[in-house]
């Protein structure tokens, strides 16, 4: 029901033109930099690293990623999650940099919290990402 029906709605699409948009976390990038507000900075620019690896990701679920301006999507012939589309690639290829990075961070910092944090935050994402590979 949710892929089949509510995803192509224009209600989610709207939803989607919105968080999705290179413009808008962009902007909030610049309000962050010219503020001098480093939580801002680093959640935008976390914002437009995800949608930089989501552009090429999105195939058929494409989103519109330049609104206001335009509702144009790029149908991506790759997908992180339909096996038609190369997922079987970039699936464990995604899982293989967030294992790298998180053991880079792991030798980079020494608190116990910010380690078990990090573990943990790992843990979601093989597990979201497990849970697409098992429902598709």
């Amino acid at each position: 029901m949710i892929f089949g029906e509510y995803y192509f709605s224009d209600a989610w699409m709207a939803v989607f033109a919105i968080d999705n948009s290179f413009l808008l976390w962009g902007a909030l990038l610049g309000l962050g930099v010219w503020r001098r507000w480093p939580v801002v900075t680093a959640f935008a620019g976390a914002g437009l690293l995800h949608l930089a690896l989501d552009f090429p990701l999105h195939g058929s679920d494409a989103r519109p990623m330049f609104w206001p301006l335009t509702d144009w999507k790029f149908d991506s012939p790759y997908s992180y999650w339909d096996r038609n589309n190369h997922a079987g690639i970039f699936g464990p290829l995604e899982a293989g940099v967030s294992i790298c990075l998180t053991a880079w961070m792991l030798w980079r910092f020494r608190s116990i919290a910010l380690r078990v944090g990090m573990v943990l935050l790992l843990l979601a994402e093989l597990g979201s990402s497990g849970i697409w590979r098992f429902v598709f």
